[in-house]
């Protein structure tokens, strides 16, 4: 039986891999300097990056809307008032700072309605009191860039027939939030809401055509 003797191998063989291992190790730690020095010559330290800290966008401030009061007397009732007649505001239009809103007042009455001249309107804030400093004149002629006032004529609308007016004014920061309104100076007057409100202002001037036949418009 032939004995194999395996302690001077296995020793030898963990001797060289104790020396090869250094080796090993040296060798790819020169081969990385290499590599590092033909890349930075200089051995200026590569900087480290860092983020960028973006500040949080600035939150806006709340827009408080004016809110109309709910209990504005002389608000237009639904339906046909006693008066037998029924006013309405539109949407209104703006171009270059000048703004306008149409005005109409139907006969919804049984008996037609004699009408000439211009309507009788003031400004009203979200509480139903005058607007502050607005004057209301009859015509266009102290409005900046306003159409031309038609002038006035004698009108009869009969039942379910309306006539038309056009207020004119010139852009300002505040709003007027109601209307009231009359079919001429001297009449009953009712308080009526336009869809948006008048952008006009304290000191400003508001312009009224006189009224005319809708189909003129």
């Amino acid at each position: 039986m032939i004995a194999t003797r395996t302690g001077p191998f296995r020793s030898a063989a963990l001797v060289c891999l104790l020396v090869l291992t250094p080796a090993l190790g040296a060798s790819g730690c020169g081969l990385s300097a290499e590599l590092d020095r033909e890349s930075n010559p200089e051995r200026r330290p590569t900087p480290t990056p860092t983020l960028a800290v973006v500040p949080p966008a600035p939150t806006p401030a709340p827009v408080t809307p004016t809110t109309p009061s709910p209990t504005v007397p002389g608000q237009q009732a639904e339906g046909c008032p006693a008066s037998g007649l029924r006013f309405a505001a539109d949407q209104g239009d703006a171009a270059m700072g000048l703004r306008a809103m149409g005005l109409d007042v139907t006969n919804c009455g049984d008996e037609p309605y004699e009408l000439n001249g211009y309507p009788a309107v003031t400004v009203l804030d979200g509480s139903g009191d005058p607007f502050p400093g607005v004057k209301t004149v009859e015509g266009t002629d102290q409005v900046s860039m306003a159409p031309e006032d038609p002038g006035p004529r004698s009108l009869t609308l009969a039942p379910g027939e309306s006539a038309h007016a056009a207020l004119y004014w010139r852009m300002n920061n505040t709003s007027g939030v109601y209307l009231r309104v009359a079919p001429k100076k001297g009449d009953d007057t009712v308080t009526v809401r336009p869809p948006y409100p008048l952008d006009i202002g304290p000191e400003n001037v508001l312009g009224t055509t006189a009224w005319q036949p809708s189909q003129a418009r």
